[in-house]
């Protein structure tokens, strides 16, 4: 593969590539939600699921596809396994999504 230079000024052409696959890990209502819930916190595939009212399986499924893109890291605890965001610009695009959703929509 040949290196793209970008011009004076413009994002690296790598580091667009990368935010793009992110963009398209976290493209779905879900994973947002997810995120949403994991602000501040670690939670369980268990404790997911029950507030985001999923089966627990595609918790699981959605969770683990994060942490494979290094959105999310899993930490051990006993039996349990947590949660939580390892990359921030998980929260910078929920912050995006919140500035410019509609009025109305529920969002502060």
């Amino acid at each position: 593969m040949t290196r793209r230079r970008s011009p004076a000024g413009l994002v690296p052409f790598e580091t667009l590539r990368r935010v793009a696959t992110a963009l398209r890990v976290l493209a779905h209502p879900h994973r947002l939600r997810i995120v949403e819930r994991l602000d501040g916190q670690r939670l369980t595939v268990g404790q997911l699921a029950r507030a985001l009212e999923l089966p627990a399986a595609a918790c699981s499924q959605h969770l683990n596809l994060m942490r494979a893109h290094g959105l999310l890291r899993s930490r051990r605890d006993g039996r349990s396994v947590f949660y939580e965001i390892a990359d921030p610009s998980a929260r910078n695009v929920l912050s995006c999504i919140r500035r410019h959703a509609a009025p109305g929509e529920g969002v502060s």
